[in-house]
């Protein structure tokens, strides 16, 4: 039987003439995000959608979802992989850049498809974690005695069922060197229903310290039932970060990343990163360039208690870590 999480999922994969009937676009905005979708298609489910405002076209929520005409632009310097994962990719569905944690892609599906994903063309068909790759990981971890973090990634580690995650979380809990936990996930915030008290309890059992890193852009995407779901992350002893991705026309003004921050904090969430553009194919228009990018962090510096404000990092191919920019 499925759950009501499973469901909503399996309901976010809409069209584009759906999406703009449903929202009360304008017409002309259709065949724009027909193109847009047929370059990367659309997804999104429909408590994320409920919180965007019906008739605007400017809501910073469905600029993250709304296919667009300038998708299909090739623009020099912006490529399909532009974090160049495939060079540390051992083990298909593992991904191992920085010497203490690995990524593993936890699973390929998404409840939400960002336009901006710097995974938009990351192959998964050829990374799903099958239980044999899980073995060839669990005996590379076993190697690598400086690993002592595994980081779930994807797509989105938590459109895999309970009884599969339980199963990876004990088998990675087996391996001695291990201690955290990292969850990368967008589900809590798109779909809080996902935060079910099976999921919970079967992460709070376990040996390892389990971290949240969640993905919100605009203090918009925060209702009263994320908050909620947060709070039963917390209260069961476990840490929850947000990391969000500048983008142009979205919240990249001082105004909107303070509400963000104070947003976060009020619903429990401490802000982590906030993360310079991925040059990714399809995105380009969402780029906001460097020195803007710091003369924003540089005044909110000046808006918010320093735990408030996030790092101002990039992320590049071939370095030891994140890049800090100021």
């Amino acid at each position: 039987m499925e759950s009501d999480w499973q469901t909503l999922i399996k309901g976010s994969l809409i069209s584009a003439t759906e999406l703009i009937s449903y929202l009360e676009l304008p017409k002309s905005f259709l065949p724009g995000a027909e193109s847009g979708h047929q370059l990367f298609e659309l997804r999104a489910p429909k408590p994320y959608l409920d919180r965007i405002e019906k008739g605007n076209p400017d809501d910073p929520l469905l600029l993250q979802i709304l296919p667009m005409q300038q998708e299909s632009l090739k623009v020099p310097g912006y490529i399909t992989d532009p974090l160049e994962e495939m060079d540390s990719n051992p083990i298909p569905g593992l991904i191992h850049k920085y010497k203490s944690r690995v990524l593993l892609v936890g699973s390929g599906a998404c409840a939400i498809n960002c336009r901006y994903c710097f995974r938009r063309h990351f192959p998964y068909q050829d990374n799903g974690l099958s239980n044999d790759r899980i073995d060839q990981v669990i005996q590379y971890l076993q190697a690598k005695k400086e690993v002592n973090e595994v980081i779930l990634s994807g797509g989105d580690p938590l459109a895999t069922p309970d009884r599969r995650l339980q199963q990876l979380v004990e088998q990675l809990a087996a391996v001695p060197h291990i201690k955290r936990l990292r969850i990368h996930t967008r589900l809590p915030v798109v779909i809080p229903q996902r935060i079910t008290d099976q999921l919970v309890s079967l992460l709070s059992q376990s040996r390892l310290k389990v971290v949240w890193v969640l993905h919100i852009n605009h203090s918009n995407e925060i209702d009263d039932q994320v908050a909620a779901a947060v709070s039963k992350l917390k209260d069961n002893r476990m840490t929850v970060l947000n990391q969000s991705v500048i983008l142009k026309g979205i919240n990249d003004s001082v105004q909107v990343l303070k509400d963000l921050s104070e947003s976060l904090f009020d619903a429990g969430i401490l802000p982590y990163y906030l993360h310079a553009f991925d040059p990714v194919r399809g995105a380009s228009h969402f780029d906001v360039p460097d020195h803007q990018l710091i003369k924003i962090w540089r005044e909110l510096q000046g808006e918010l208690p320093g735990f408030l404000v996030p790092k101002l990092t990039r992320e590049e191919p071939g370095k030891v870590s994140k890049t800090l920019l100021f």
